[in-house]
């Protein structure tokens, strides 16, 4: 398959699809994250990627409108436990699904707590198999915004959470 992309009007970001190509815009905070996983990972990375499975495993609830990450797909990720559990109503903006890429970026959707775009990646190549996460995003409310340097540290401190769980998963396969 190739690369697809959805332009989805009621995004809270005009960026859409940035994390794709890199080039994040000036005015949000940027995190790029990246994690060698065990050679012979990929298929095992990419279907948990792809199908929700990583975050589900790093115990995020995901609620989606489909099995699969495609552009248009609905997705609330939550983050916490029971009534601090934290929604962040979010829309797959890009997906792709190639012999040595997989992977989607999703974008805010209204509700969501921050204004921006993550992506997560799984890519194959001669230097081995790495999972990236890749965002742009600031505050959209008040108590993320004086969360200041903490949500920062989190956003960081998720990002390697994911890259471990998914690390484990492939060992399992």
């Amino acid at each position: 398959m190739s690369e697809e992309v959805a332009a989805v009007p009621e995004l809270t970001y005009p960026e859409v699809g940035a994390t794709r190509d890199g080039g994040l815009p000036a005015g949000y905070h940027h995190l790029r994250h990246r994690v060698r996983l065990p050679d012979g990972g990929f298929p095992v990375a990419a279907d948990a990627l792809l199908g929700w499975r990583l975050h589900r495993a790093a115990g995020v609830v995901m609620r989606a409108d489909a099995p699969r990450a495609a552009p248009g797909v609905r997705v609330t990720p939550g983050l916490g436990v029971g009534p601090v559990r934290l929604w962040g109503p979010t829309e797959v903006v890009w997906t792709v699904d190639e012999p040595d890429r997989a992977g989607f970026g999703y974008g805010t959707l209204p509700g969501h707590p921050e204004v921006g775009e993550e992506a997560f990646l799984v890519t194959r190549g001669a230097d081995g198999v790495w999972f990236e996460v890749t965002a742009f995003s600031r505050p959209a409310h008040w108590y993320v915004r004086a969360g200041g340097p903490v949500v920062l540290g989190f956003q960081r401190a998720y990002a390697w959470w994911l890259g471990r769980t998914l690390r484990r998963l492939c060992r399992r396969r």
